[in-house]
């Protein structure tokens, strides 16, 4: 992951709840979401599946992109999420991965 920032999707499995967030990190960031160490929206409502995450080049234009996307209609989210991962797969391992 050569980019510096990140907005991804968390979900607690296919069509559930779902979050919006950003990082610098996201594969700490996951792994944080996934074993349950962040406490929030996340860990009380079980989204611990990436289902979708996008590359920016700075921290500012990710965070900028999730306060848009977190206003978001949750159809135009399933679309944004579907077009990338239409299975709703965990994309973890694929990140975490050398």
């Amino acid at each position: 992951m050569e980019r510096s920032a990140f907005v991804y999707i968390m979900a607690s499995g296919h069509n559930g709840t779902i979050y919006v967030g950003s990082t610098t990190d996201l594969v700490k960031r996951i792994f944080d979401h996934r074993n349950g160490t962040v406490d929030g929206f996340t860990k009380e409502r079980n989204c611990h599946r990436l289902v979708w995450y996008e590359v920016h080049d700075d921290i500012n234009s990710a965070r900028l992109r999730e306060r848009r996307m977190k206003e978001w209609k949750r159809a135009w989210k399933l679309r944004e999420i579907e077009g990338l991962n239409p299975d709703w797969d965990d994309l973890y391992d694929r990140i975490a991965r050398p």
